[in-house]
């Protein structure tokens, strides 16, 4: 989905797991739930550059569970280390990040899988880019943002920044420093709940949400690339909504949290095979289970976590892998195109769904 994507250079991604261990920790907000950690590898070795807009995954012991997830990387690439930079999310949900939060400090070791994604910047400094973040969809915004400011100087770049209130914007001081001093950065901070202590034209510029409103009264006319990732309810109208403005779709580039259905004019960005509207039998082999599916969930991982099964995911938006499953027999179709490049014979769970019956490894 990504082109022309800056190459890296250097040595390759390293195979499987590598340990990291949390050199320093910082809240990046002022409510204190958006932590960075910066990590460095054990063994010393040499860190292979990323892409900015890319994520780890890590494998957390979590009790007796181990539970892998996905965080993107938070800053331009550095050889000597990573950061990511972790929302905490409320119980019940957010059981890796009140972990990373509560229990993951300095001196901590953690099982890192090499960088990977392809929610990447381009190399086009030619062309304005437009990153647009809710939430903590500003880290993979925040890394491009940064190494755009120091290897494509004078390139174009906007930056449309959505939070409720000024204690939940995260590199705030940062942000306001790279303005300040990079007169090509144009930065647009939305409130939508502003409280008491937000002051307008001091902490943000605008009240309200990242629409397509917004974008239309304060961006200069020509082209652009965007690159937009945030809540579902942010990637399901905005995405969309810039398609039908007349931005082109090979400019418009987006990761969502987790699952976001994004549905421009004329369709989904789905594969060929048709949805399956008939009961198919959906055999998980190595669980030695044998299920109906009726179409009541969303993804195969869905339909698998409501029986009950255990599968290891991530990300579930098709971007790191982890559900991919050998695909013993049948076909299945995904709800977008994955950004993940699935093996031949296999299946990512987490956004495909039966286009026949199948036979999973899983």
């Amino acid at each position: 989905m990504i082109l022309n994507a800056p190459p890296p250079s250097g040595s390759g991604a390293w195979p499987g797991w590598r340990e990291f261990r949390v050199e320093h920790r910082e809240f990046e907000d002022g409510a204190q739930t958006q932590c960075s950690f910066y990590l460095q590898p054990v063994d010393g070795a040499p860190l292979p550059p990323y892409l900015p807009g890319q994520f780890l995954t890590f494998a957390l012991k979590i009790g007796e569970r181990t539970v892998t997830r996905c965080y993107s990387l938070s800053d331009r690439p550095d050889p000597a280390r990573y950061r990511i930079t972790v929302k905490r999310i409320p119980p019940p949900a957010g059981l890796s990040s009140n972990h990373l939060h509560d229990q993951v400090q300095v001196g901590s070791v953690l099982a890192v899988k090499a960088p990977a994604g392809q929610f990447c910047i381009d190399s086009m400094p030619e062309v304005p880019a437009v990153f647009i973040a809710g939430g903590i969809g500003i880290t993979p915004a925040f890394s491009m943002l940064r190494w755009c400011l120091a290897t494509q100087p004078g390139r174009t770049l906007h930056l449309y920044y959505g939070v409720r209130c000024g204690d939940e914007q995260a590199f705030k001081a940062q942000l306001a420093q790279l303005a300040g001093a990079h007169p090509n950065l144009h930065l647009h901070v939305a409130y939508s709940r502003p409280t008491d202590r937000d002051v307008r034209g001091r902490d943000y510029h605008h009240e309200g949400h990242v629409d397509l409103d917004l974008l239309r009264g304060t961006l200069p006319h020509g082209r652009h690339r965007f690159y937009v990732c945030g809540p579902t309810a942010m990637m399901e109208s905005l995405v969309p909504a810039l398609a039908e403005w007349g931005v082109a779709r090979p400019d418009i580039h987006y990761e969502a949290f987790g699952p976001a259905s994004v549905r421009f004019a004329g369709g989904t960005e789905s594969e060929s095979a048709p949805r399956l509207d008939a009961c198919v039998e959906v055999q998980f082999r190595r669980s030695g289970r044998t299920l109906a599916w009726e179409g009541k969930e969303e993804s195969l991982l869905e339909f698998a976590e409501r029986h009950g099964l255990e599968v290891d995911s991530a990300c579930r938006s098709g971007s790191c892998g982890t559900c991919e499953t050998k695909l013993v027999s049948g076909e299945v179709r995904y709800a977008h195109r994955p950004d993940h490049v699935v093996s031949p014979g296999h299946c990512l769970l987490c956004v495909g769904s039966p286009a026949s019956a199948l036979v999973l490894e899983a």
